[in-house]
């Protein structure tokens, strides 16, 4: 029950940028925001809502702030389905101490299904930003080359 209240107060949003595209997770706590920045990234590609829960990655990552780990996290995600050709759709983060661990579920890309609109070069230190918004929630941000 925990886990859909905090699904429910979760969301992710795109924002504008000269040449590349800014995404942006906002949750109750620093692990949804992080989650749904994985999703925003993916929905730069396709709608997260047509790839499929098929297969599950193990993600680790360290930094030694916040901000860092956000990028980590993507470009992790972002290795992990260069390398494996697949697209990730459902993401659940823990973080401990600025140590994040993450499954990351998807499926192989599917041009005809998915039909990806750009491939993403990496997350970028622009717009970077982690941290609580004037309400409390958490917001995750930055600017993904693609």
């Amino acid at each position: 029950m925990a886990r859909w209240r905090r699904s429910r107060a979760s969301r992710w949003e795109h924002f504008s940028h000269d040449a590349d595209i800014g995404v942006r997770g906002l949750g109750p706590d620093l692990a949804a925001a992080f989650e749904q920045a994985a999703v925003a990234m993916t929905a730069v590609i396709t709608d997260p809502a047509r790839v499929a829960a098929e297969i599950c990655v193990e993600i680790r990552c360290e930094a030694g702030d916040d901000e860092l780990l956000l990028v980590d996290w993507l470009n992790a995600l972002i290795f992990e389905m260069a390398v494996r050709h697949v697209l990730f759709g459902r993401f659940e983060v823990r973080i401990d101490r600025r140590r994040l661990y993450a499954k990351a579920w998807g499926e192989a890309v599917d041009a005809a299904r998915h039909q990806p609109v750009v491939e993403i070069k990496g997350a970028t230190y622009t717009g970077l930003k982690v941290g609580r918004d004037e309400t409390g929630q958490w917001q995750a941000q930055c600017i993904v080359d693609v």
